[in-house]
């Protein structure tokens, strides 16, 4: 399963403005809705994304993550990006899963 290009858009809203915390912490729920629906969890996820446009928030968005993924420690990468499609997102994560059937 791939989860791409999930923000902290929830309809037109940002939720978070200003709080990359909030922002990963938002997203993360999101994702783990998604996987729920699919018939998959936070357990199946192998790699995480994080496109980030400051890269010195790395630790607020490290915390976040790690309460998610705490004993599950997907492989992760974290890229600092000039901007996203909002100016007031502060973070992208994308996700792969895997499931056996």
């Amino acid at each position: 399963i791939e989860v791409a290009g999930t923000t902290a858009m929830d309809g037109d809203t940002v939720v978070g403005k200003n709080d990359v915390y909030a922002q990963t912490v938002f997203i993360l729920q999101k994702i783990e809705l998604a996987l729920i629906q699919l018939g998959s969890s936070l357990n199946d996820v192998v790699r995480t994304r994080m496109f980030v446009t400051n890269i010195a928030d790395w630790q607020l968005v490290g915390n976040a993550h790690g309460e998610f993924f705490k004993t599950i420690k997907p492989v992760s990468s974290m890229i600092e990006v000039s901007s996203l499609i909002n100016d007031d997102l502060l973070i992208e994560i994308e996700v792969t899963a895997i499931i056996e059937n």
